[in-house]
């Protein structure tokens, strides 16, 4: 609140009186926040969604029926004030809340979730958001109960059903205004593209503060569309924007050191660094490389030869920690606590594959034919970062006797060695999640998938541990038992530990800068870490 004068006691009463008279049930202007998209959104429609600037467009626009916390990872009721899953998973039941108008002022009913969930699933839409709900063939079908119920019933268990509608922003049926009528906090004022998306407050925004106060605080929101870090850092240097929801570790250092107090390290993000080896057995690879990558026990050599808690210090200056597996445990539902991260010992790894058949020999590690073990990392141009993990790798693993050529090449070049041509021995780079649930990421775990990475595509598995993994992500995926689904993806994760087809290096920090003069900001590992509580944050 802005400075006041209190001319009296029984003054200051009175007008306390009449203030909070004409607060309740209004909301509070409290200024524009400021900050910067990376990129043009390319849709506003939230069923087409699928680039992260339309994704934050529609995390401040959209109304949801359930909302996940991204503080707690608790589901919260959005629209919904409550919900029902069937025991066989194939069906969720909400019940909705009443007297709710878009920002236009069209009324609200369960007519519009029925009309948002048959555009959600419609083939021809080809919704990104409709796939994680596609888990069998059929239709999907609804039934309005009444205004304010509605049921919704899948061919096929949904894993984690209810926390897909957290992505699910409810269109209307009705408005002639359609995507651009909205049931969130801020809906869109203007667009000028490679310039600026404007938002600003949704008027008809139901949710309420503590004290009865019409949500959003924030008159509006402006996002200025820069793919320039630099210049999105210098701006916030200048106060012209208001926060950056995702630095890397030097510039938070160097924000650090001349404004500690504007700088957020929330922990171990979602986002994880790995390498893994070339195991297809169509590459144009020697049989005798093949073979030591297809090696599990390899595999689990070099995994060890590794010494992460450097990589995490040097090469992220602290802000990383050394990864355990497959899942952060950032991830508060999923995270196997039982695992921990692999012991650095060049000594066991050097066992470990003496017991193999391969042998030191003045100080170059060869196998049982007397092949000298080199191998190359590719790494993608101009990630710094990976460039150093890339050399660190390479000097840990000499320490073995082994050679590591580390090769640089643009992105494009890489991908096409990647799933085309599979012209590598090992790559290194990185996995950005968002989600939580186990399901997404079924597309790299099955063996069948064009991105299970170190073998894509396989006909069929082509080693037991891989037809064990295929068999427990399928249960966890058609299972509404929550216990069950945990049981399975557990054991996926101490065998892709066992096993190493990926060998999960670092988890990055979730890393922001917030001004302060932001009010409310509580930064967190999940999208969007800096503004994920916006319809609470003001701006003075």
């Amino acid at each position: 609140m802005k400075n006041r004068v209190y001319p009296s006691w029984k003054t200051f009463v009175a007008s306390l009186i009449v203030v909070i008279g004409a607060l309740a049930g209004s909301a509070i202007a409290q200024g524009e926040l400021r900050f910067c998209l990376r990129s043009e959104p390319k849709t506003f429609d939230p069923l087409k969604v699928e680039d992260d600037a339309s994704v934050a467009i529609r995390y401040l626009t959209g109304g949801v029926l359930v909302r996940m916390n991204r503080q707690t990872q608790a589901l919260e009721p959005g629209l919904a004030e409550s919900w029902k899953i069937s025991k066989d998973g194939k069906q969720i039941t909400f019940k909705l809340r009443s007297g709710i108008s878009f920002s236009d002022g069209t009324p609200f009913s369960a007519e519009d979730v029925a009309y948002t969930v048959k555009q959600l699933m419609d083939p021809a839409l080809h919704s990104p958001t409709g796939d994680a709900f596609r888990s069998g063939q059929g239709d999907v079908e609804t039934k309005i109960i009444s205004p304010t119920q509605i049921s919704i019933t899948f061919p096929a268990p949904v894993a984690g059903l209810d926390r897909q509608f957290d992505q699910v922003a409810i269109l209307s049926e009705h408005s002639s205004r359609k995507e651009m009528a909205v049931l969130g906090p801020f809906m869109v004022a203007d667009y000028k593209p490679g310039a600026t998306v404007l938002l600003k407050r949704n008027p008809n925004y139901w949710k309420t503060d503590a004290q009865g106060r019409r949500l959003p605080y924030l008159d509006s929101i402006k996002l200025d569309i820069q793919p320039n870090r630099d210049v999105e850092m210098l701006r916030f240097k200048r106060g012209e924007i208001d926060l950056i929801n995702s630095l890397d570790s030097e510039y938070f250092d160097k924000l650090a050191a001349t404004n500690p107090q504007v700088v957020h390290d929330a922990g171990a993000s979602l986002d994880s660094e790995q390498m893994w080896f070339n195991e297809v057995a169509k590459s144009p690879l020697p049989e005798f490389k093949k073979s030591w990558f297809r090696s599990p026990t390899f595999r689990r050599a070099i995994s060890e030869a590794i010494n992460r808690a450097d990589l995490a210090r040097v090469v992220f200056r602290g802000h990383a920690q050394a990864a355990v597996g497959p899942v952060s445990p950032a991830n508060k539902l999923w995270f196997n606590a039982n695992l921990k991260p692999d012991v650095y010992s060049p000594d066991a790894a050097l066992k470990a594959l003496q017991g193999d058949g391969f042998r030191l020999e003045n100080g170059t590690l060869k196998d049982k034919a007397g092949n000298a073990v080199v191998f190359s990392i590719i790494t993608n141009a101009g990630n710094k970062y990976r460039e150093r993990m890339a050399t660190m790798i390479q000097e840990d693993l000499q320490k073995i006797g082994i050679q590591v050529n580390v090769v640089t090449l643009d992105f494009p070049s890489l991908i096409e060695r990647m799933t085309q041509t599979f012209d590598y021995e090992a790559i290194l780079l990185g996995l950005t999640n968002v989600g939580l649930d186990p399901s997404e990421q079924m597309n790299v775990w099955l063996s069948s998938s064009e991105n299970h990475q170190w073998n894509p595509s396989e006909k069929v598995p082509e080693t037991a541990w891989e037809a064990e993994i295929d068999r427990l992500m399928r249960a966890q995926a058609s299972s509404a038992d929550a216990k069950k689904r945990k049981e399975s993806f557990d054991r996926v994760q101490e065998i892709a530990v066992e096993q190493a087809p990926f060998i999960f290096l670092v988890n990055r920090n979730a890393l922001s800068a917030v001004a302060a003069t932001v009010h409310g900001a509580s930064p967190v590992i999940l999208v969007p870490q800096t503004y994920w509580n916006a319809e609470r944050l003001a701006v003075k």
